[in-house]
């Protein structure tokens, strides 16, 4: 099921004009674990490769001494440059997975009306720039405090589940009138009965 299948299922209808634009915007944000990890493994090996080459060409450079030194020296700074901007890469893609990792853990502990819901707050949360720091996304629960006011249909309403789940049933069995029908019942039932209306006279149901 594609994203805006999963939105209409949401209640929210993408309008035909707008769904490329928020297709772009929406994977710009999106990565998956599978994704994330697999840019990380190349990222290393890039950087191990890059890091491995320059150590071998500085030296290699030390036994040419007086040869050529000012072209052999350019190399090595090429060597060097490609093996911190691997460096930096492998530093930002790794930031980017700490950030998935803590983001999967924190949001955790909230409910959301459908797993579209959940999937566009998670991804306005990764468009707003926000930093890990010890495993925690500073300033998270502050923003999601806003956009629980501001898009409270994305959210459970926790405390109106738990009313609703502690709301005793209606009785819907025989009132103590009675049991025109002579109905016997077991003696599970008659404990329910009783349970659910305590006047009931259970003596005419055995």
């Amino acid at each position: 099921m594609d994203i805006f299948e999963m939105l209409k299922e949401a209640g929210v209808e993408i309008p035909v004009d707008k769904k490329d634009a928020f297709n772009k915007e929406f994977r710009k944000t999106y990565k998956s674990e599978g994704e994330i990890s697999k840019v990380t493994d190349k990222l290393e090996s890039d950087r191990d490769t890059w890091k491995q080459r320059a150590e071998t060409a500085e030296e290699t450079l030390k036994k040419f001494d007086g040869v050529d030194v000012e072209t052999m020296q350019a190399e090595l700074a090429t060597w060097q440059q490609k093996a911190k901007d691997a460096e930096k890469d492998y530093a930002e893609k790794l930031s980017q997975r700490d950030f998935e990792d803590a983001l999967k853990e924190e949001i955790g502990g909230y409910k959301f009306t459908s797993e579209a819901a959940k999937e566009a707050i998670m991804a306005r949360i990764r468009n707003a720039g926000l930093k890990v720091n010890d495993g925690k996304i500073l300033g998270l629960s502050d923003l999601l405090a806003q956009m629980k006011e501001k898009d409270a249909s994305a959210f459970v309403d926790e405390k109106q589940e738990q009313l609703e789940a502690g709301r005793a049933k209606p009785f819907t069995g025989p009132l103590n009138g009675g049991n025109p029908a002579g109905k016997k019942v077991s003696p599970s039932e008659l404990m329910k009965m009783k349970n659910e209306n305590p006047n009931l006279d259970i003596r005419q149901y055995m």
